[in-house]
Protein backbone atom coordinates (compact mmCIF):
# COMPACT_ATOMS: atom_id res chain seq x y z
CA UNK A 1 0.00 0.00 0.00
CA UNK A 2 1.59 3.26 -1.18
CA UNK A 3 0.67 6.21 1.06
CA UNK A 4 1.79 8.62 -1.67
CA UNK A 5 -0.30 7.18 -4.52
CA UNK A 6 -3.13 9.66 -5.19
CA UNK A 7 -5.42 6.84 -6.38
CA UNK A 8 -4.93 4.74 -3.27
CA UNK A 9 -8.13 5.35 -1.27
CA UNK A 10 -6.05 5.08 1.90
CA UNK A 11 -3.23 7.41 0.85
CA UNK A 12 -1.75 9.67 3.52
CA UNK A 13 -4.15 12.59 2.97
CA UNK A 14 -7.24 10.35 2.89
CA UNK A 15 -6.04 8.46 5.98
CA UNK A 16 -5.85 11.76 7.85
CA UNK A 17 -9.39 12.53 6.68
CA UNK A 18 -10.58 9.10 7.88
CA UNK A 19 -9.09 9.95 11.28
CA UNK A 20 -11.15 13.17 11.19
CA UNK A 21 -14.27 11.04 10.55
CA UNK A 22 -13.36 8.77 13.46
CA UNK A 23 -13.00 11.78 15.78
CA UNK A 24 -16.41 13.07 14.67
CA UNK A 25 -18.13 9.74 15.29
CA UNK A 26 -16.50 9.29 18.70
CA UNK A 27 -17.36 12.90 19.60
CA UNK A 28 -21.02 12.20 18.77
CA UNK A 29 -20.93 9.24 21.14
CA UNK A 30 -19.63 11.49 23.93
CA UNK A 31 -22.36 14.06 23.19
CA UNK A 32 -24.97 11.34 23.75
CA UNK A 33 -23.27 10.56 27.07
CA UNK A 34 -23.33 14.28 27.98
CA UNK A 35 -19.52 14.28 28.13
CA UNK A 36 -19.36 17.59 26.30
CA UNK A 37 -15.76 18.51 27.11
CA UNK A 38 -14.43 15.26 25.63
CA UNK A 39 -16.63 15.79 22.55
CA UNK A 40 -15.25 19.31 22.12
CA UNK A 41 -11.66 18.12 22.43
CA UNK A 42 -12.29 15.45 19.79
CA UNK A 43 -13.90 18.06 17.52
CA UNK A 44 -10.83 20.30 17.83
CA UNK A 45 -8.62 17.33 16.97
CA UNK A 46 -10.88 16.77 13.94
CA UNK A 47 -10.29 20.42 13.03
CA UNK A 48 -6.53 19.99 13.18
CA UNK A 49 -6.83 16.87 11.03
CA UNK A 50 -8.96 18.80 8.52
CA UNK A 51 -6.20 21.38 8.15
CA UNK A 52 -3.53 18.69 7.93
CA UNK A 53 -5.25 16.58 5.25
CA UNK A 54 -5.47 19.52 2.86
CA UNK A 55 -1.86 20.55 3.41
CA UNK A 56 -0.66 16.96 2.92
CA UNK A 57 -2.82 16.50 -0.19
CA UNK A 58 -1.41 19.66 -1.79
CA UNK A 59 2.20 19.07 -0.73
CA UNK A 60 2.33 15.48 -2.00
CA UNK A 61 -0.06 15.97 -4.94
CA UNK A 62 -2.62 13.56 -3.48
CA UNK A 63 -5.70 15.64 -4.36
CA UNK A 64 -8.38 13.61 -6.13
CA UNK A 65 -12.12 13.84 -6.56
CA UNK A 66 -12.44 11.00 -4.03
CA UNK A 67 -10.45 13.04 -1.51
CA UNK A 68 -12.58 16.14 -2.11
CA UNK A 69 -15.78 14.16 -1.49
CA UNK A 70 -14.31 12.38 1.54
CA UNK A 71 -13.18 15.70 3.03
CA UNK A 72 -16.67 17.14 2.67
CA UNK A 73 -18.20 14.09 4.33
CA UNK A 74 -15.75 14.50 7.22
CA UNK A 75 -16.63 18.21 7.42
CA UNK A 76 -20.34 17.37 7.46
CA UNK A 77 -19.89 14.95 10.32
CA UNK A 78 -17.33 16.85 12.41
CA UNK A 79 -18.30 20.48 11.70
CA UNK A 80 -22.01 20.34 10.99
CA UNK A 81 -23.68 17.40 12.74
CA UNK A 82 -21.44 17.14 15.80
CA UNK A 83 -21.48 20.81 16.91
CA UNK A 84 -25.23 21.06 16.25
CA UNK A 85 -25.84 17.96 18.38
CA UNK A 86 -23.45 19.25 21.05
CA UNK A 87 -25.21 22.58 21.37
CA UNK A 88 -28.74 21.16 21.12
CA UNK A 89 -28.15 18.35 23.63
CA UNK A 90 -26.51 20.75 26.07
CA UNK A 91 -29.55 23.06 26.22
CA UNK A 92 -32.03 22.78 29.06
CA UNK A 93 -35.28 23.00 27.10
CA UNK A 94 -38.36 22.86 29.30
CA UNK A 95 -41.19 21.71 27.03
CA UNK A 96 -41.76 19.25 24.21
CA UNK A 97 -43.12 22.06 22.02
CA UNK A 98 -39.97 24.17 22.59
CA UNK A 99 -37.82 21.09 21.96
CA UNK A 100 -39.60 20.58 18.64
CA UNK A 101 -39.23 24.21 17.53
CA UNK A 102 -35.63 24.59 18.65
CA UNK A 103 -34.83 21.15 17.21
CA UNK A 104 -36.25 22.31 13.88
CA UNK A 105 -33.81 25.24 13.89
CA UNK A 106 -30.92 22.86 14.49
CA UNK A 107 -32.15 20.68 11.61
CA UNK A 108 -32.13 23.87 9.50
CA UNK A 109 -28.47 24.35 10.52
CA UNK A 110 -27.61 20.76 9.51
CA UNK A 111 -29.40 21.05 6.16
CA UNK A 112 -27.72 24.42 5.53
CA UNK A 113 -24.32 22.90 6.27
CA UNK A 114 -24.98 19.98 3.94
CA UNK A 115 -26.16 22.32 1.18
CA UNK A 116 -23.05 24.46 1.59
CA UNK A 117 -20.75 21.45 1.30
CA UNK A 118 -22.54 20.10 -1.78
CA UNK A 119 -22.44 23.53 -3.46
CA UNK A 120 -18.75 23.86 -2.57
CA UNK A 121 -17.98 20.45 -4.10
CA UNK A 122 -19.84 21.31 -7.29
CA UNK A 123 -17.68 24.42 -7.72
CA UNK A 124 -14.32 22.96 -6.66
CA UNK A 125 -11.73 21.11 -8.71
CA UNK A 126 -9.44 18.65 -6.93
CA UNK A 127 -6.27 20.42 -5.87
CA UNK A 128 -7.52 23.98 -6.46
CA UNK A 129 -7.89 26.58 -3.72
CA UNK A 130 -9.81 29.83 -4.18
CA UNK A 131 -8.72 33.05 -2.46
CA UNK A 132 -12.14 33.48 -0.83
CA UNK A 133 -14.95 31.29 0.43
CA UNK A 134 -18.43 32.49 -0.48
CA UNK A 135 -20.47 31.98 2.65
CA UNK A 136 -19.17 30.92 6.03
CA UNK A 137 -17.18 27.66 5.76
CA UNK A 138 -18.52 24.80 7.88
CA UNK A 139 -15.47 24.68 10.20
CA UNK A 140 -16.05 28.37 11.00
CA UNK A 141 -19.77 27.65 11.50
CA UNK A 142 -18.76 24.95 13.98
CA UNK A 143 -16.50 27.39 15.83
CA UNK A 144 -19.39 29.86 16.05
CA UNK A 145 -21.63 27.14 17.55
CA UNK A 146 -18.87 26.26 20.05
CA UNK A 147 -18.68 29.95 20.99
CA UNK A 148 -22.44 29.89 21.63
CA UNK A 149 -21.90 26.79 23.77
CA UNK A 150 -19.24 28.64 25.79
CA UNK A 151 -21.34 31.79 26.12
CA UNK A 152 -24.23 29.68 27.40
CA UNK A 153 -22.47 27.16 29.64
CA UNK A 154 -19.13 28.62 30.70
CA UNK A 155 -19.80 32.34 30.88
CA UNK A 156 -23.60 32.34 31.43
CA UNK A 157 -23.92 35.29 29.04
CA UNK A 158 -26.77 33.72 27.07
CA UNK A 159 -29.25 31.93 29.28
CA UNK A 160 -32.17 31.46 26.91
CA UNK A 161 -32.31 28.44 24.58
CA UNK A 162 -34.43 30.65 22.29
CA UNK A 163 -31.61 33.16 21.84
CA UNK A 164 -29.20 30.29 21.17
CA UNK A 165 -31.66 28.95 18.58
CA UNK A 166 -32.03 32.38 16.94
CA UNK A 167 -28.24 32.80 16.71
CA UNK A 168 -27.94 29.24 15.36
CA UNK A 169 -30.46 30.12 12.64
CA UNK A 170 -28.36 33.20 11.76
CA UNK A 171 -25.21 31.06 11.53
CA UNK A 172 -27.11 28.53 9.40
CA UNK A 173 -28.16 31.32 7.03
CA UNK A 174 -24.55 32.60 6.84
CA UNK A 175 -23.28 29.22 5.59
CA UNK A 176 -24.96 29.81 2.22
CA UNK A 177 -24.80 33.60 2.17
CA UNK A 178 -22.80 35.82 -0.19
CA UNK A 179 -20.39 36.77 2.62
CA UNK A 180 -16.76 36.60 1.41
CA UNK A 181 -14.33 34.90 3.83
CA UNK A 182 -10.59 34.88 2.98
CA UNK A 183 -9.17 31.39 2.46
CA UNK A 184 -6.15 30.85 4.73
Amino acid sequence: MNLFDPYNRFNLANSITFANVACGVIALYFVTQKEFLIAIILAWIAGALDIADGKVARKYKLSTEFGVQLDSFADFLSFVIMPAFLLFYSLDIQSKFATFLIGTIFIYYIISGLRRLVEFNLKTDAGSVDKFFTGVPTPLGAILLWILYLLHHSFNLISSPWIIALLTALIAWSLNSKIKIPHP
